[in-house]
């Protein structure tokens, strides 16, 4: 027995190679900020910034996190690792990479899952000035880089 099924237009849009749904993972918001929260899905960011002004060298930045709102489809479903690495402008790492696991599975009435990640770091350190950036790979592929300014700020005479 053939049952005939119309196609929604949602379908048919979120099926179109001009949909975002259409390709893998997709990073909607990828941030360096002083913190941020997952209030039940709802990504909360407080100071966003690219720039750190240093008063002096080395410099130790004393809290801040990564933040990251990623959208997953059906053909992302399984099991991944999110790998977040700190990295100065000859990509050599400042600390250790932060590996997250990510289990991706969605709902049967779903089309896409979005879930939040928000890595806080602590006392990081900078040994000189220069541009910086966080390397965001999903299962060793590159997905994002978010650039890092540190710049040291000149005190005016006394």
């Amino acid at each position: 027995m053939y049952v005939k099924r119309e196609i929604t237009i949602k379908e048919m849009r979120a099926n179109s190679r001009d949909s975002c749904l259409y390709f893998a993972m997709n990073i909607q918001v990828a941030v360096l900020c002083d913190a941020a929260t997952d209030d039940n899905g709802k990504l909360n960011l407080l100071g966003s910034f690219d720039t750190i002004y240093a008063p002096q060298l080395p410099a130790v930045h004393p809290q801040c996190a990564v933040a990251l709102r990623v959208t997953f489809n059906a053909g992302d479903e399984g099991q991944h690792k999110l790998t977040l690495n700190f990295i100065n402008a000859d990509g050599r790492s400042l600390m250790p990479p932060i590996e997250v696991p990510v289990a991706v599975a969605l709902p049967e009435d779903a089309h896409f899952v979005t879930r939040n990640f928000v890595v806080n770091i602590q006392q990081l350190r900078f040994a000189e000035a220069g541009l910086y950036s966080v390397d965001v790979r999903l299962d060793d592929q590159s997905q994002a880089s978010i650039p890092l300014l540190v710049k040291l700020i000149q005190r005016a005479p006394a």
